[in-house]
């Protein structure tokens, strides 16, 4: 798939975490595009997991992939909650994760994750890192780094 955004292509080692070869640059103006864009290159996917520091702009991006989806409510991070769930027009469930206040993986099952990570909805899951051996084949993983310009990394 050629890059509509930036034709910058990275290569990650075969021990790579990433599960595509592609770079994007992002920044709050062209979002929509970029965001159009990762689910456009995965049309079957429905796990996408964020990585990023802090601010990074992973709710950011959620946000706009809930968006691009028609999700109309108030897009948040669900840092206490642990999980938003969202509604598209046709009513289907867009669920948003936020695992940064997980200490132990049994939390991660307390709270029925694979209820939603293998419903067949869209996932959205901030700070993956303590579920990463736990996330279902095929799960697209997103870096987001960068300062004034993002670059997303998949």
């Amino acid at each position: 798939m050629r890059n509509l955004l930036t034709g910058q292509i990275v290569f990650f080692s075969k021990y790579s975490k990433f599960s595509k070869l592609m770079t994007l640059s992002s920044t709050l103006e062209n979002l929509s595009e970029v965001s159009k864009q990762i689910l456009d290159s995965f049309p079957d996917s429905r796990v996408f997991a964020l990585y990023g520091r802090m601010g990074a702009g992973k709710t950011t991006l959620i946000r706009e992939f809930c968006s691009q989806l028609g999700v109309a409510d108030e897009v948040q991070s669900p840092t206490f909650s642990i999980i938003n769930e969202y509604k598209t027009p046709e009513n289907a469930s867009v669920y948003h994760l936020d695992f940064y206040r997980i200490r132990k993986i049994d939390e991660v099952f307390d709270i029925g994750y694979e209820d939603y990570i293998y419903s067949g909805s869209y996932c959205f899951i901030e700070w993956p890192e303590l579920a990463e051996d736990l996330l279902p084949e095929g799960t697209v993983r997103l870096d987001i780094s960068g300062e004034n310009e993002r670059v997303i990394r998949f």
